[in-house]
């Protein structure tokens, strides 16, 4: 069962809200040092297979759909500023993305081969690139939680947050209707789709 689902349509207040995504991110991030730890122990037991599951949807799915929360609401109106302190904040996050998802990219594969069973993972480049990522991610969130978001909930106006509640419902609606279509199709990627990492059971994540 799909434990994310439930949180999917949000509110706007949701991105710009403290401690929110933030905690859920260090959540996951813990689950990715225990799943390192855990295949260090036991290797690729049920239990790490759990956790890579978890790991895969949310930084598959719940994360990035955050990212791009900020970028399509939060970022456009906070890089028109004229606190140049501010846009070179912003500019700073918005890098950020753009090195976590390579980062994720190169990690990913392996979390994936975890989930599935499989063989096909290596203990070493997991451990590095989790090590990379964490500590990515945890001066990201400072940075946004220090300036990004303060900045944004004072300078939104609640018809923008209203526009932003609406676009982010209608298109988690839309990447709900898509998982429930993949659940009906057969395993294997779509014509033209390149495989790549998917939740346990043949439901593609990224």
């Amino acid at each position: 069962m799909n434990t994310f689902t439930n949180r999917s349509l949000v509110s706007s207040s949701s991105v710009l809200r403290s401690g929110c995504l933030p905690s859920a991110n260090g959540f996951a991030l813990g689950k990715l040092a225990a799943l390192v730890s855990g295949l260090a122990a036991r290797g690729p037991d049920a239990q790490a297979r759990e956790l890579a599951a978890d790991i895969l949807h949310h930084f598959c799915v719940t994360a990035r759909e955050h990212h791009e929360d900020e970028e399509r609401h939060v970022f456009p109106q906070l890089l028109i500023s004229d606190d140049a302190e501010l846009v070179q904040a912003v500019q700073r996050v918005q890098q950020d993305h753009g090195w976590l998802a390579e980062d994720w990219m190169a990690l990913s594969p392996h979390i994936d081969a975890v989930a599935c069973g499989h063989a096909g993972y290596d203990l070493d480049v997991l451990r590095e690139g989790a090590a990379v990522f964490t500590a990515l991610y945890h001066d990201h969130i400072a940075l946004e939680e220090s300036i990004a978001y303060p900045q944004a909930r004072a300078r939104l106006h609640p018809s923008d947050k209203r526009e932003m509640a609406l676009e982010m419902a209608a298109r988690r609606r839309s990447r709900l209707k898509l998982e429930k279509r993949r659940h009906r199709q057969p395993a294997g990627p779509a014509e033209g789709q390149l495989p790549g990492p998917h939740l346990a059971g043949g439901q593609t994540a990224c």
